[in-house]
């Protein structure tokens, strides 16, 4: 994975790549199974990575079509990661505004919004698809430690769970994985 120094540009095609791998690998009936965010199925992460994206970039203006997630998991998000990927390519000195975050130059908020939760929710569609997710650990502990440092924010926004209880020894993945309110132990059940 692509260390936060990398251009918006380069991190995002390294995330939505790996995840677009996952999505490929996906057998047509995996996509109503559960995934570790409760409630949500394997298309759910899908959709919510697709959704919410769609209508924060309305704040710069950008008007995007809406796609159909449960009709094709695997051709809507090859559609939006190609979107999003050229909005980066040529952000045109496009300003992302937005009540809770400013106003920012759109591939800064990409990259700081978007990209992030693509590359954390791939965990979770990994452990809905049966796999063992690797987010790598130097990633996974720089970003640990940048979310402890808002950790009242995080947890008042309502956008992570309650805390997992594990071992402060756990590999990083693992530790950042708890404190977002997921079981780094969860399997899916057959």
């Amino acid at each position: 994975m692509a260390e936060k120094a990398a251009a918006p540009v380069l991190r995002h095609a390294d995330d939505a790549a790996s995840f677009t791998e996952l999505v490929e690998s996906a057998q047509p009936g995996s996509w109503s199974r559960p995934s570790p965010v409760a409630g949500w199925t394997a298309a759910d992460v899908v959709e919510h990575l697709v959704s919410w994206s769609r209508g924060f970039l309305a704040g710069a203006g950008i008007e995007l079509p809406a796609l159909d997630v449960k009709a094709d998991p695997v051709a809507a998000w090859k559609r939006h990661a190609a979107d999003i990927q050229a909005i980066l390519d040529e952000p045109g000195g496009r300003v992302l505004s937005n009540p809770h975050t400013g106003d920012k130059p759109v591939d800064e908020a990409i990259d700081e919004f978007y990209t992030d939760d693509v590359w954390m929710h791939s965990w979770d569609l990994a452990k809905a698809l049966g796999r063992e997710p690797d987010l790598g650990e130097q990633r996974c502990a720089s970003a640990l430690a940048a979310m402890r440092e808002v950790e009242g924010m995080l947890r008042d926004s309502g956008q992570f769970g309650v805390a997992v209880p594990v071992a402060e020894d756990a590999p990083a993945q693992d530790r950042l994985m708890a404190f977002i309110g997921r079981d780094p132990a969860w399997r899916p059940v057959h």
